[in-house]
């Protein structure tokens, strides 16, 4: 895996959903331009290293679910920015952000503090390749994540496009312990009572977590969970095959790198650029095989 320069001028690599540039974080020019000042209207914190926000959503901002864009606060009087995966649908009137929090980190540790009312920079430039029309037609849809590289999915699985094109949609979410797994079960909940989409939901998507870092029935890595089959025989389902199934993938570079030569090994070809569909899909604006 190499890291790549990516399209909105940062060198970076995605890390559990939240991109961590490893160049300054200050945004240049062509990213000043297309800025706007949002503002919060809920935080919520899930656990102590978990926590969501949502703020208002410029009239002009259009995206694709799956697809992230930049997110930051005014530090020094100069805007410190971070890619961050939308978590709302683009149907949606307000934008929603997951994000972990990171004690010393030079955004998040100011983030995670952020109130009702206060000001959120938000680009309007929205790019990504985690988006449905890169994937061919398929009969069953699987959405793989760790940690918060599930906050891509959470935009996804509000799609009705998801449920359009598939018979089944299942979210795989690997996290450490079993408590950072509240944020989504509570969307789900949620949208299990969605005026149009909850029966549609109720029908076709089945959310699997693994553990890691503590004994549940479900303890291990997610791609140990397909390797063994023990994902296909808990949801009753066939085995993996690049025939019928189609997959999203989002977290750590570890987990992108097991998880790609896992797919390849069973004959699954990714989508190898934009307006190309394959069989699965990574993020390649950070990401480079």
């Amino acid at each position: 895996m190499v890291i790549s320069v990516c399209r909105i001028g940062l060198i970076a690599v995605c890390h559990y959903g939240r991109i961590l540039p490893i160049s300054p974080l200050f945004g240049g020019p062509s990213i000043l331009s297309s800025i706007t000042t949002e503002r919060v209207l809920k935080v919520h914190h899930w656990t102590d290293t978990q926590f969501t926000f949502t703020t208002t959503r410029d009239s002009g901002l259009r995206f694709e679910n799956g697809q992230f864009v930049m997110v930051g606060m005014e530090v020094d009087n100069r805007p410190m920015l971070r890619a961050y995966s939308i978590a709302s649908a683009n149907h949606e009137e307000i934008l929603r952000f997951l994000s972990i929090k990171v004690p010393d980190g030079p955004l998040t540790s100011r983030l995670q503090h952020v109130r009702v009312g206060d000001p959120i920079l938000v680009s309007r430039k929205p790019t990504g390749t985690l988006v449905l029309h890169d994937l061919k037609p398929g009969k069953r849809l699987y959405l793989l994540s760790t940690g918060t590289g599930v906050a891509p999915f959470m935009s996804v699985i509000k799609d009705p496009e998801t449920y359009e094109r598939f018979e089944h949609v299942v979210l795989v979410h690997g996290v450490r312990w079993s408590k950072e797994t509240a944020v989504v079960k509570h969307f789900i909940d949620d949208l299990n009572q969605h005026e149009i989409l909850g029966e549609t939901v109720r029908e076709k998507l089945r959310y699997y977590s693994t553990i890691t870092r503590e004994p549940h029935p479900n303890h291990g890595r997610l791609t140990t969970a397909i390797e063994s089959g023990k994902l296909s025989r808990d949801l009753s389902l066939p085995a993996f095959d690049p025939r019928f199934d189609r997959v999203m993938v989002c977290g750590s570079p570890a987990m992108l790198a097991d998880t790609c030569d896992l797919l390849d090994s069973r004959g699954f070809e990714i989508s190898p650029h934009i307006g190309e569909p394959g069989d699965y899909v990574i993020e390649r604006a950070f990401v480079k095989r």
